[in-house]
């Protein structure tokens, strides 16, 4: 168990070692018994979070929302047109002031460019800076998400196939922060992980330089599929997320959805599901686009986690937000 982490950032996983994140999640299952019991875990009684919003968020923001409140603290909800970011305040003056009235920040900005904002705001920052997604990583959502995997294997993961596949959701581009987080941390726990996507919709390559030295390092594989079948067969977990073809058409909204309507019928049905291991679980960091991404009746069915996964979310940023911001000590 690793201690000493107030005040630490969590901007991408990599930020964190593994003995680290395994004290998050020993807190997490802490909290999250608390919580079933109804019993008190105030410690950041007193302590002010910031959460600022770039877009719109359901899971996110009510997760930190809800954990401050159940900590003991309070969240200050923001945005940049109710403060004077879209006047052009830089990273630097909104953080100087800020740090000095309360004691964390979250921030979700996944428009191009966001992690580059978040840093420059942490590069400042007396207080630790949370990255709530943005447009390179989703660490919040990750960890939850491996938080939820460890449950439901009972802490096995080594050799377990974990498979996260691009999907036909093709409104908009998602950005590839959800996959590039899966990919990189997974495989420091003892996943194996297969990626699987059409043509064009690759990752960042420093992104899968980095999956795959994790990989390495952990003793775990690593692979890139074509076929959303050839993926699935033999899985343990199914992950199932649109993004868009970013490393294709960079920001081009029209040529991005084009080339997703191209790619029909990468969904999760029965019919995949039963590719998989009897035993396998179903998961998506939610909202899904039913019927596009994923049938109703996997949705809903027997192997999905998915709520199970969305309630983690508040239990392991609770962890983080005691560990970095709180005052652990203080036990009632």
């Amino acid at each position: 168990m690793k201690t000493g982490l107030k005040g630490k950032h969590l901007l991408c996983e990599q930020d964190w070692s593994n003995e680290e994140l395994e004290t998050l999640f020993k807190v997490a299952e802490e909290l999250k018994m608390k919580y079933a019991l109804g019993e008190d875990a105030e410690y950041c009684r007193l302590k002010t979070l910031f959460m600022l919003f770039f877009e719109e968020s359901t899971r996110t923001r009510n997760a930190f929302e809800c954990g401050i409140t159940q900590l003991g603290g309070h969240g200050n909800y923001l945005t940049p047109k109710a403060t004077q970011i879209d006047h052009g305040e830089t990273p630097k003056d909104t953080i100087e002031v800020l740090s000095r009235m309360g004691h964390g920040i979250g921030v979700r900005n996944t428009l191009v460019g966001g992690h580059k904002w978040m840093a420059e705001l942490a590069k400042h920052s007396k207080i630790p800076v949370y990255n709530m997604q943005c447009d390179i990583w989703h660490p919040t959502q990750s960890l939850a998400d491996l938080f939820t995997i460890k449950e439901k294997f009972n802490n096995d993961l080594k050799g377990k196939k974990f498979v996260i596949s691009w999907t036909s959701a093709g409104n908009y581009m998602r950005p590839l922060s959800m996959a590039q987080s899966l990919v990189t941390l997974m495989p420091r726990f003892g996943l194996d992980v297969t990626l699987a996507h059409p043509k064009g919709f690759e990752l960042q390559p420093d992104v899968m330089e980095m999956a795959r030295e994790n990989a390495r390092k952990n003793g775990s594989k690593f692979e890139v599929v074509y076929d959303m079948d050839e993926a699935c067969k033999d899985a343990d977990v199914v992950y199932a997320k649109g993004w868009g073809p970013i490393m294709t058409v960079g920001d081009d909204e029209v040529a991005g959805v084009k080339m997703i309507n191209e790619n029909p019928g990468w969904l999760v049905d029965s019919r995949r599901m039963k590719l998989a291991k009897e035993s396998a679980i179903y998961m998506h960091c939610m909202p899904a686009d039913r019927g596009i991404e994923v049938t109703d009746e996997v949705y809903d069915g027997p192997q999905s986690v998915i709520y199970d996964e969305a309630e983690n979310r508040m239990h392991t940023i609770k962890a983080l937000m005691a560990l970095t911001m709180g005052n652990m000590t203080g036990r009632r």
